[in-house]
């Protein structure tokens, strides 16, 4: 069955990808409101729109069919009635309770074409806004939160659509995240998988309804038969559960989940932010997790039972191991200086999106990391990063691979 995605290595040749160019949500970005929106800094938007234009043409100059979150959600809207669901799904879990309020939103997005309730939707609505479409709830928004200036909160996040879900083989996770701020952002995800034409087919192995957190950054696909997933500060060990026996009951190819265990704070926030794939036998890292790492493997037993055993031992072993490698290059960040690392892992030096065997894009502020990439035999598009990186995510947070041609083995 065609479910539009096809998705079995981190390296294979992409073919095909989903990006959201930042938008307005980043200019409802406020200083007293940062941690609220987990956000460390503002970004410039029309900077961060121009770098990040600038990576999509260099996805597309290699021959990466690029999509939008806005245009797929718009697509799906497919008849009034999954128009009205969305609109009533968002305003209950933006947290909308007064019933004028909410009234007032469902009219300001009636007025508005499909492309443009998703853009609004992103970007959250100001009380201004509300005012000046209805003048005599004015007093009345003013009231609420008391000088709160949101209707609705902007999804400043969204540039970073490798999280809200994961495209895993023929079929897709669809996140519950971390923090109720980001879980918003899943939603789209649901109209997608529930309604779009292309992908409303897709096999579902994780759904957003689940009690426990999993984020996207959080899952590698190492091979078409094994799939790393990190214990981190945003995934959960019960998801990780759930998701190991979903795919390996039902999926075609995996047989195997590595769950790494990495450190729980916001420099290392997912896994791919400490490690990524850029080569068969090649990886970026962060130095800190070089020396010794926990990993629990996650199989199927004779009974179709998942069984777990734990190791302990350098990544490089591990991964040698369990991908039948002769040997594996591990490529540390900022060339393992304590200093450089810090500073480019910061900006995500780890966090390269390969688009195929030994070919990554990545950022140019981390040119120590790149320095070191090229040196080990991997070609690499610069992308500018100056706006893109205040948002703390990388190339392959910025993307979701819909389709990639399977590796050679």
């Amino acid at each position: 069955m065609d479910t539009g995605i096809h998705n079995t290595s981190e390296i294979g040749r992409l073919k095909r990808v989903m990006l959201h160019r930042p938008g307005l949500e980043l200019e409802n970005l406020m200083p007293e409101y940062l941690d609220r929106l987990l956000f460390d800094d503002i970004p410039y938007l029309k900077e961060a729109q121009r770098e990040h234009d600038a990576f999509a043409d260099c996805l597309r100059q290699q021959g990466v069919d690029v999509v939008y979150l806005e245009d797929l959600v718009a697509e799906s809207l497919t008849d009034e009635g999954v128009r009205k669901a969305l609109i009533r799904q968002f305003l209950d879990e933006s947290g909308v309770e007064d019933r004028r309020t909410w009234d007032a939103l469902e009219n300001y997005f009636a007025d508005l074409n499909d492309h443009d309730l998703v853009l609004t939707m992103m970007a959250g609505v100001r009380k201004s806004q509300l005012r000046r479409q209805s003048g005599r709830l004015s007093d009345h928004l003013s009231a609420i939160e008391g000088d709160y200036p949101f209707a609705v909160d902007p999804m400043p996040n969204l540039y970073f659509t490798r999280d809200p879900f994961a495209t895993i083989g023929t079929g897709v996770s669809l996140h519950k995240m971390h923090t109720v701020t980001r879980n918003r952002e899943t939603l789209f995800g649901k109209f997608i998988f529930e309604h779009h034409p292309t992908y409303k087919k897709a096999p579902r192995w994780y759904d957003r309804s689940l009690n426990s957190s999993l984020e996207g950054g959080d899952i590698l696909i190492l091979s078409p038969e094994v799939l790393a997933v990190g214990i981190s500060e945003r995934t959960q060990e019960d998801s990780i559960d759930q998701l190991a026996e979903t795919v390996l009951t039902k999926s075609q190819t995996f047989k195997k989940v590595l769950a790494f265990n990495i450190p729980k704070s916001r420099s290392f926030m997912h896994l791919d932010t400490v490690f990524t794939m850029v080569d068969r036998d090649k990886f970026t890292v962060h130095p800190n997790i070089l020396s010794q790492i926990t990993v629990f493997v996650m199989e199927l037993d004779e009974n179709r039972k998942i069984r777990i055993t734990q190791e302990d031992g350098r990544l490089e072993d591990i991964l040698k191991h369990h991908l039948h490698l002769d040997q594996v290059t591990l490529i540390p960040c900022g060339e393992g200086s304590e200093i450089d690392a810090a500073r480019e892992q910061w900006s995500d030096g780890s966090n390269t999106l390969a688009i195929a065997p030994g070919e990554v894009v990545v950022y140019s502020r981390n040119y120590v990391t790149n320095r070191s990439l090229e040196e080990a035999g991997i070609r690499i598009h610069v992308i500018p990063s100056a706006e893109l990186s205040r948002g703390r995510g990388g190339p392959r947070c910025m993307s979701m691979p819909l389709w990639r041609d399977d590796p050679e083995i």
